[in-house]
């Protein structure tokens, strides 16, 4: 897994009525990531705490930033799943209410909203985006904004037991012309904030399902078998790998009907592999159907039709 921190800027002239902000330093944002990781671990390492709670007087010490974020949400609210092969972009929402002397349109002042899994403060799995979050200034003293989550699985950003509950944070940093590059730089002089915990949301392993109903055609009153495979991604090999010990619901739908009916539950095996019988009645489609856990989502297979003489 890459160890990803982001950073965005917001720029944009303030004004009492709304402004869109547009995306002014998208070229330069991965200099900018590079400074939030930078001033992050400054801020924290001087603090000594793992949580930062603003400076002490110390000219080592950056101030509290007078900012908070809220109003996240992550994906519309649904579960982020995730393959192995093509990067998902997530949406995501959130608003900033600042103090009227902190200026979110300095071109130094970074701001951005990213995903974490495990504690914040001591966490180094991230998940952010490549592109810089779009800000509407919508008074002296607040922004609305919107930004994506990108998320490559086939570059290592997910790993199989990170599967379940991420969080959101937000995080700010007011640089006022310090260089954080600079071994004087004089951190006193620098706002900063983060705040963790403002959103949950799911990441899943996505997952396939398949089905094979024989013979086709069949003699009514003869037995149908039905087999198939509960898979999903796994992200440390880049492959997809059988879902063991899961309950597989055999349903099965008449030729004319739109509506399955479930005709009993399937546990998958060591190799999530699928296998029952049950008895040809009338022509119809057969398929299996997955509930999902935390960590991967509902599948219905397609239906596999069988002819009944």
């Amino acid at each position: 897994m890459r160890i990803r921190a982001t950073v965005a800027a917001v720029s944009g002239a303030l004004a009492l009525s709304a402004l869109a902000v547009p995306g002014a330093h998208a070229d330069g944002s991965a200099g900018r990531r590079a400074d939030i990781t930078t001033v992050r671990e400054a801020v924290h390492a001087a603090s000594g705490k793992t949580e930062f709670t603003g400076s002490t007087g110390d000219d080592d010490e950056a101030y509290k930033l007078d900012l908070t974020f809220s109003n996240v949400k992550v994906n519309s609210g649904k579960p982020i799943v995730v393959g192995t092969t093509h990067r998902v972009s997530v949406p995501v929402t959130f608003s900033v209410k600042h103090a009227a002397s902190v200026d979110i349109t300095a071109d130094d002042f970074l701001l951005d909203l990213e995903l974490y899994h495990g504690d914040f403060h001591e966490t180094v799995d991230y998940l952010y985006g490549d592109d810089i979050p779009f800000c509407t200034v919508t008074s002296s003293t607040a922004a609305t904004c919107k930004a994506t989550i990108d998320v490559f699985p086939q570059y290592g950003d997910l790993r199989n037991e990170e599967a379940g509950t991420w969080r959101a944070a937000g995080v700010a940093i007011a640089l006022n012309g310090i260089d954080p590059l600079d071994e004087d730089a004089d951190w006193s002089k620098v706002g900063y904030t983060d705040q963790g915990a403002l959103a949950t949301t799911k990441v899943q392993r996505y997952s396939k399902l398949t089905v094979n109903a024989a013979p086709e055609p069949v003699t009514k009153g003869r037995t149908v078998t039905v087999t198939g495979l509960l898979s999903r991604a796994n992200w440390d090999t880049g492959t997809y790998t059988g879902y063991t010990a899961q309950p597989v619901q055999l349903q099965f739908r008449k030729k004319n009907s739109d509506t399955y009916r479930t005709l009993k539950t399937v546990k998958s095996d060591s190799k999530g592999n699928l296998k029952t019988t049950t008895t040809a009645t009338v022509d119809g489609y057969y398929r299996y159907s997955f509930a999902g856990t935390s960590t991967t989502p509902a599948v219905n297979a397609t239906g596999d039709y069988v002819d009944v003489k």
